[in-house]
This record gives structure tokens, C-alpha cells and sequence, in this order.
């Protein structure tokens, strides 16, 4: 059973780990090892931490965190929605992303907008959002990756 809550501060090193081992495992290819060492260095107390305070999520199935996902209200942007490994493929990520998306409509937004990485950026389009040039994107920590800004209309 697959279920969504709202994450509080304790859950901060958890969804740091579901981040490192989907970035780990699924950006492969798209990025070199040393920027993915360096993109999952740390710890959840390094910074990853203060995103709890935003309106972050878990996915759990059968009560156990498996997936992460993010509505940056000031922002305007969705991010932060990984999948452990072991879950992937089984529509998680779809289900977090329709939650933002919904909760965004909520609270008034007309349109969201988010960084995919490479290999995550036709799961987007699929989604409707809408983007093709690859940009840098400039991490709080000094990492600079390629990325594909991305926008979506949010309608009803």
C-alpha cells in the first residue's frame, strides 16, 4: 500500500539516503562519477536538512520511505523527487509528481517549473512539461551540473 505524508525534520537523514541511492543508481551515464560523488556527498545536516521546512514528502509503502518529493512554494518549483532503486518503475514518481502538481493548484500556482536532470527529463516531457536546452544548474554547494530547465502549465 502506497501512501504520502508530509516529512518533518526527523525524517531529514532518510530522505537524504532515498537521494543518494537514486542518484546513485539512476543517473549512471548521464553524469560522470565524480560529479555523482560529489552531488551525494555529505550529510542530511550539511543543508539537506532546511528543505523539510518546505512542503516535502514521503512516499511509503507499507509505512516505510521509499520516494521523495518537493513543492518549493516561493519558488514556484518542483524538485527533490527521487526513487529507491528497488521501486522504480512502479509509478511512485508519477504519483509524488501528480501530488505537487495538485497541491500547487491549491495554493494558487498557475504553473510550476523544475530542474530535470538528463536522464529524468523525458519522464517530464511525458508529464507535460516543456523544455528542451540544457543549462548548468548551480547547486548550493559550489556543484554545477547540466540540467534541463522545464516548465508546466498547471490547468483545472
Amino acid at each position: 500500500m502506497f501512501d504520502l505524508r508530509r516529512a518533518v525534520h526527523s525524517d531529514a537523514q532518510v530522505a537524504f539516503d532515498i537521494r543518494l541511492r537514486a542518484i546513485r543508481h539512476q543517473c549512471i551515464g548521464a553524469y560522470t562519477a565524480e560529479q555523482m560523488l560529489a552531488w551525494t556527498a555529505g550529510a542530511a545536516e550539511d543543508g539537506y536538512d532546511v528543505l523539510m521546512d518546505k512542503y516535502f514528502y514521503l512516499g511509503c509503502v507499507k509505512g516505510e520511505p521509499v520516494a521523495t518529493g518537493m513543492l518549493d512554494l516561493e519558488g514556484r518549483e518542483i524538485g527533490a523527487i527521487f526513487v529507491l532503486p528497488e521501486f522504480m518503475g512502479h509509478g511512485i514518481g508519477l504519483k509524488i509528481l501528480n501530488h505537487l502538481e495538485a497541491l500547487a493548484r491549491d495554493l494558487g500556482l498557475t504553473e510550476v517549473k523544475l530542474d530535470a536532470t538528463l536522464n529524468a527529463a523525458d519522464f517530464y516531457r511525458r508529464c507535460g512539461y516543456v523544455g528542451q536546452e540544457v543549462s548548468i544548474y548551480h547547486s548550493p554547494s559550489g556543484l554545477r551540473l547540466a540540467c534541463v530547465p522545464m516548465v508546466k502549465e498547471l490547468v483545472g
